[in-house]
């Protein structure tokens, strides 16, 4: 028992340093790629200063010293990562001080929005496409398939507008920002405020993530509802209801789980549009407003963010699909 113990814990040491390994590695990869490819881009920082006739050439080169921007690329680069180890994570040229503090709140919101709106895609996905599984062919199931494809077609941009258009003719939701501007209100009704502001955005990242969930679940539930064993299991007179919760719903889940990582990175990747079409505080207008500014400090942070984001979204899917399988524990080498 003692060796089989100790067997199983040597395993899982073993592949969460090879998966902390890969996890350095790659967000080492993705820095490098931000700055070379911020750096290609078209724009810098200075730029629109050169035209006016009133700042002189003195003037803009040490503007350039002082924003370390005569440096080469990858002195740029170390002196970024000795920002980054300090907390700060680069220097942002237009509000004139450390990104971290800047992104820190922005992160919060866009987490609080993608979170939220993960959750609501779950919760409406799964029994929607179980429902469209265990009726498949019937009514139910086309109703599912009409709807799904419709949202598919629609773009994000067009589904926050629409939203937006049904909250200026409604007054039912507010249109921007995460609170109404006042400090007075008590808990109860400061988080109804807070829950008002978030619903528009929520329901359009959803709107997004939903169709794409549902055909999953129902493609996995079916696989498992066709299979050999279900069959025997109601050859063998167990309820529906019983062999749904015990049987299919477990065997259908590993693809779901594996599936969850990704929806965190289409989710966030769909915040950031959605940030900017609803108005909310998050991390999307911020960076929207620094690619126009060429503000590239605050734009690789964003960078570094959303991978940081996505890489745990995909470890806490790989750390439930272990939990969940035990054939994956058995392939640990």
């Amino acid at each position: 028992m003692r060796t089989g113990w100790l067997t199983e814990a040597t395993r899982v040491i073993s592949a969460v340093a090879k998966r902390l390994a890969r996890t350095l590695f790659m967000i080492f990869a993705v820095s490098v790629l931000a700055f070379i490819m911020t750096d290609m881009a078209p724009g810098k920082y200075l730029e629109e200063i050169k035209l006016n006739p009133q700042i002189s050439p003195n003037t803009l080169a040490a503007l350039r010293a002082e924003y370390g921007l005569d440096r080469p690329l990858a002195v740029r680069y170390l002196f970024w990562l000795s920002s980054a180890a300090r907390g700060e994570f680069g220097f942002s040229f237009a509000y004139n001080c450390p990104v971290w503090p800047l992104l820190r709140v922005r992160a919060e919101n866009s987490l609080i929005l993608t979170v939220t709106a993960m959750l609501l895609s779950w919760a409406l996905a799964i029994p929607i496409g179980i429902l469209a599984a265990t009726h498949a062919g019937r009514w139910q199931d086309r109703a599912s398939a009409v709807s799904t494809t419709f949202l598919l077609a629609t773009p994000d941009v067009l589904v926050g507008l629409a939203l937006l258009a049904f909250a200026l003719h409604t007054r039912w939701f507010p249109t921007g920002g995460m609170h109404t501007l006042t400090n007075e209100m008590e808990l109860f009704p400061r988080a109804q405020d807070f829950a008002r502001h978030l619903f528009l955005p929520a329901a359009a990242l959803t709107a997004g993530m939903l169709p794409t969930l549902i055909r999953h679940v129902r493609s996995s539930m079916l696989d498992v509802l066709n299979s050999p064993f279900i069959a025997a299991a109601r050859g063998h007179g167990i309820p529906a209801g019983r062999i749904l919760l015990r049987h299919v719903l477990p065997a259908a889940a590993n693809p779901l789980i594996s599936l969850l990582g990704v929806s965190v990175g289409t989710l966030l990747s769909g915040s950031l549009l959605i940030e900017v079409i609803m108005s909310w505080p998050g991390v999307g207008p911020l960076l929207l407003q620094a690619v126009l500014e060429r503000d590239v400090y605050i734009v690789i942070a964003a960078i570094m963010f959303s991978t940081l984001f996505l890489i745990t979204g995909n470890l806490t899917a790989d750390a439930l699909l272990y939990m969940a399988d035990p054939r994956i524990r058995t392939d640990q080498p």
